[in-house]
């Protein structure tokens, strides 16, 4: 991108490698906000859904698992479940936007953009 004769990159050029880049974020936002993931516990007695956004969505809990005299085992059931789910959709985001990030010069960078000096 730098010029013949070491001139300043291409401005023009940069804008629009910007532009792309945060056309591809809001793609994969809008993707990742409408994928849902589960998680689950106790061998799926408890299941948790949420948005690749992080957004709990459902749970569901068999009802062979509800002892009005143990809702402390319940409730660690539930937590369970719903750290599960969070976890597969922190993984979901890091597989959707890992290729972007990339594109920013892998650690949230401008590398990608063949600016002088690593920016």
């Amino acid at each position: 991108m730098v010029q013949p004769g070491g001139g300043m990159p291409d401005m023009q050029q940069i804008l629009q490698q910007a532009q792309q880049m945060q056309e591809q974020l809001a793609t994969a936002q809008e993707e990742l906000a409408n994928t849902e993931v589960s998680g689950s516990s106790g061998g799926g007695l408890v299941t948790a859904t949420v948005t690749g956004g992080m957004e709990l969505k459902d749970v569901t809990i068999d009802p062979s698992v509800v002892d009005p005299n143990d809702t402390e085992t319940l409730s660690d059931l539930v937590v369970a479940a719903v750290r599960d789910a969070m976890a597969s959709a922190q993984q979901l985001s890091e597989e959707k936007f890992g290729p972007l990030a990339g594109g920013l010069g892998g650690e949230g960078g401008l590398g990608g953009l063949g600016l002088p000096g690593g920016m």
